[in-house]
């Protein structure tokens, strides 16, 4: 597993997964402002660039990064934060393991599986997929996900570099991705965020995910689109965290 740290003298470790076809500049604003009090570690998720694995299941990804805080951390972290696929790959971690850690926060996961769209990913890729690579296609992708335009040189060296099999399968597993029953053990007192401006299925997973949780609140953000509070606006998302921690 590939991790980008900052503030690694720090006691405390935070772990923030990125969203599917993005990397760990997805948290990099928020990373730089957490550095002076906290040790961050940024994994790549498998099956994106700069990983050195290919991406087979959200529960093999979950199961991989358990295994890397047991190996590394004594079994526990301070703190997981996970956007989208990322926020599918934390849920799938709680399950798994119940006191991975103290504090969460899930930004806009789908946990409604959507059979129609899963259905159709593969045939659409084994059609576009060579469009990835081009520029002008990249810019409308860019475009539509509402993400800060300085962040587009990085998003499409990313995205051009990720392998069709790969980009199909993490696609294909964040459609199909729903929740375990185990979830409803998990000890992390945990914030479950979604933007209003999001599409109704996923307001509606948030409001499952935090139906599950025991220990958490749902915040639902005026006017925000999918994961922009995370890639966006660092300053809210630093300020939700510290406030999540001081309950």
């Amino acid at each position: 597993m590939k991790v980008v740290e900052y503030g690694k003298g720090n006691k405390n470790i935070i772990i923030l997964l990125h969203g599917g076809g993005l990397s760990w500049w997805n948290y990099e604003e928020v990373a730089e402002k957490l550095a002076d009090s906290f040790h961050i570690i940024l994994p790549i998720l498998n099956g994106h660039f700069g990983s050195n694995t290919p991406f087979t299941s959200i529960e093999d990804n979950a199961a991989e990064l358990i295994t890397y805080i047991d190996e590394n951390f004594k079994g526990r972290v301070f703190l997981i934060g996970g956007l989208s696929l990322g926020g599918q790959v934390l849920i799938e971690m709680l399950s798994q393991r119940s006191d991975i850690c103290e504090y969460a926060i899930i930004e806009s996961a789908l946990v409604i599986p959507m059979k129609y769209i899963s259905a159709m990913i593969k045939p659409a890729y084994d059609i576009c997929y060579p469009l990835v690579k081009k520029r002008w296609f990249s810019k409308i992708q860019f475009k539509a996900l509402h993400i800060r335009k300085e962040l587009f040189d990085k998003y499409y060296i990313d995205t051009a570099n990720i392998t069709k099999k790969d980009m199909i399968s993490f696609l294909t597993a964040n459609s199909k991705y729903c929740i375990k029953n185990t979830l409803a053990e998990c000890k992390a007192k945990t914030l479950v965020v979604v933007g209003s401006k999001e599409r109704k299925i996923m307001k509606k997973s948030a409001q499952q995910i935090a139906g599950f949780l025991p220990m958490s609140n749902l915040e639902i953000i005026k006017n925000y689109n999918h994961g922009e509070l995370s890639i966006n606006h660092s300053e809210e998302f630093v300020q939700k965290l510290h406030c999540l921690i001081k309950k």
